[in-house]
């Protein structure tokens, strides 16, 4: 099975590769790209393919900070399992060493005293 992720990974690298190949100027051409926000106003010339790589910089680390932050919340989940995990094993440690009493033991049915 790794070998055949590696195989489809290695063909989609090569299809990119060739498409960028192909389409070299269009990722070359600056474009006019503007950032106009209230604070902060900028206009630039740049290439697409720029465009392209900081966006995808910036989509990886919006997932990076969500899979930080899902992290975080497992483990706490995991700690707080882990906590009522180890109480549930003191109750029956303890439910375990109660002392083994003879009540209750007349009213079986079965017994021989008549």
């Amino acid at each position: 099975m790794k070998h055949v992720k590696a195989i489809i990974v290695i063909l989609f690298l090569l299809v990119v590769v060739i498409v960028a190949g192909q389409n070299y100027q269009a990722l070359i051409d600056p474009v006019s790209f503007k950032v106009n926000l209230v604070f902060f106003k900028k206009t630039a010339d740049l290439p697409v393919s720029l465009i392209a790589v900081i966006a995808l910089l910036i989509g990886v680390f919006c997932i990076w900070v969500y899979g930080i932050s899902e992290r975080l919340d497992f483990r706490r989940q995991i700690k707080m399992l882990m906590k009522d995990v180890k109480d549930k094993e003191q109750e029956l440690n303890s439910l375990r060493n109660l002392p083994v009493t003879s009540r209750g033991m007349d009213s079986d049915p079965h017994s021989v005293n008549t």
